[in-house]
């Protein structure tokens, strides 16, 4: 099974995309190594406040991919340089 979790984010702190672009590194380093998943920016690549990050994971369970999920979203709001606009998440 293959689970996708796209995220949009909006940045609270910095004012450009070098700043943006920081902040995004930063998560999507710490989330590869906490989480071994595939992480990508997939829209808003020109807009300094705002982002979407594409997520995927593979499983044998559905229920894992679920529990992965969940953490990764308790990882984004526990972060102070964002908030959360919006999710999806779909399981194959």
């Amino acid at each position: 099974m293959v689970g996708v979790l796209t995220v949009d984010l909006y940045f609270l702190e910095g004012g450009s995309l070098k700043d943006k672009r920081k902040i995004l590194n930063s998560l999507k380093t710490r989330l590869r190594q906490t989480f071994n998943i595939a992480i990508s920016e997939i829209d808003y690549h020109d807009k300094w406040q705002r982002s979407q990050l594409g997520i995927s994971t593979v499983s044998t369970d559905s229920q894992h991919i679920e529990q992965t999920f969940s953490k990764i979203m308790e990882f984004f709001y526990r972060d102070a340089r964002l908030e959360v606009m919006g999710q999806e998440k779909t399981i194959y």
